[in-house]
């Protein structure tokens, strides 16, 4: 594919910034039917947006991490639920590009390719001649009803007594979608659980898991790449944070969008922009939403950086990318509650986009890899000069 034909940054934003009002008219529709609808999935591959990470040889944009955040940050700004299976597909994408290339050649045969996929080691692998057959369970996995392969964790015994995760793609086709997504949160992700029954998943397609953490990918077309070359958790980490950027930005908006005309109830202000408490609220949620882009651009640029440079990253500074993305959402979080609790009580009826957000912020504040709490110890344990706790870093 030639360079001329894979649009720039710039021109990837806009396209996210021109779906907002289809997104913005979907949303609500979205939640009721928890998954996004036909229409926004088709509107968000012709703008081309699960190319991000799919390989320039395949006809994608392998675009960088900044790209991702900037792009994301535009989508959840009109809705998260979109935003957030977008990033979402781009994860497992990256994934898949360190799979043999033979295997990517399978998988990126299909045009605007959707891949889910978990790093959940919630089922069981038994090796058989030629690969392993799983039985097992995952949860949470966003975008499957959309998707084409999902990317899967299972554990497999070892002839010393001992399990070692995997990694393995394999077809949506292969797997039971049940449809228990049922929340308060991120209700348009569709993020079902799949089921694997006596699955048989050939040896090209299986990695074990410890080596994508530590780097140690299969593909060799891939191998020089800036896009790839870089660790699977500050990736993940930088591919999540643009959504919860986008929003708290949503949030500035639609606050800002219904404050014209309102008043303060009970009190003598006859409109609610003229008293002091809306200018300190207002001021406060900007700046720390100003300080969330700070923390997720910070992460991208680290991450192209080292990937463009092709050096190591240190581990104080893997663990620095966990504990941005979790001031990411920390400060997101703090920035939707102060312009929720501004919004005043008409703000709880359905129709107005600030109670979305504050579930859809809400939900992403909870996720194992995102909550703010759990990587803040993390970064932490590794400054105090102790071993990180986790694989995942």
């Amino acid at each position: 594919m030639l360079t001329a034909d894979i649009p720039t940054r710039a021109d990837l934003v806009r396209r996210a910034s021109e779906l907002a009002p289809l997104l913005k008219k979907n949303a609500a529709g979205a939640e009721e039917d928890r998954r996004l609808q036909d229409e926004t999935i088709a509107a968000l591959a012709e703008a081309g947006l699960f190319k991000l990470r799919v390989p320039k040889r395949y006809g994608g944009y392998e675009t960088d991490t900044r790209t991702l955040v900037e792009v994301a940050a535009e989508l959840g700004r009109a809705d998260g639920a979109a935003a957030w299976t977008t990033s979402v597909y781009w994860i497992p994408t990256f994934m898949t590009c360190l799979f043999p290339d033979s295997v990517q050649d399978e998988v990126f045969a299909t045009p605007d390719v959707r891949i889910c996929g978990t790093l959940s080691p919630s089922a069981f692998a038994a090796p058989v001649d030629g690969g392993i057959v799983v039985n097992g369970r995952w949860s949470f996995v966003s975008g499957a009803q959309h998707a084409h392969w999902q990317e899967i964790i299972a554990v497999q015994p070892t002839p010393d007594g001992q399990h070692l995760p995997v990694m393995a793609l394999v077809p949506m086709s292969d797997l039971q979608i049940v449809d228990d997504w049922d929340t308060s949160g991120l209700r348009g992700t569709g993020s079902v659980s799949t089921v694997a029954q006596d699955l048989f998943v050939p040896q090209e397609r299986i990695i074990p898991l410890p080596a994508i953490l530590q780097g140690q990918y299969a593909s060799e077309l891939n191998a020089d790449s800036p896009v790839y070359r870089v660790p699977l958790l500050p990736v993940a980490a930088a591919s999540s944070v643009g959504t919860v950027l986008g929003l708290a930005r949503g949030a500035l908006d639609a606050f800002l969008e219904r404050l014209p005309g309102r008043t303060l109830t009970y009190t003598a202000y006859e409109s609610q922009a003229e008293a002091p408490l809306t200018h300190h609220q207002v001021a406060e949620a900007s700046l720390k939403i100003d300080q969330a882009g700070f923390h997720a651009f910070r992460l991208a640029d680290l991450v192209d950086a080292k990937g463009v440079a092709g050096e190591e990253f240190s581990l104080q500074e893997r663990a620095r990318a966990r504990a941005d993305m979790g001031a990411v959402v920390r400060l997101a979080k703090e920035a939707v509650e102060i312009l929720a609790s501004a919004s005043g009580g008409s703000s709880i009826y359905k129709d107005v986009p600030i109670q979305r957000i504050s579930r859809d912020i809400q939900a992403v504040s909870l996720h194992a890899l995102m909550n703010p709490n759990t990587n803040n110890e993390l970064y932490g344990r590794v400054l105090c000069g102790l071993e990180p706790n986790t694989l995942y870093i």
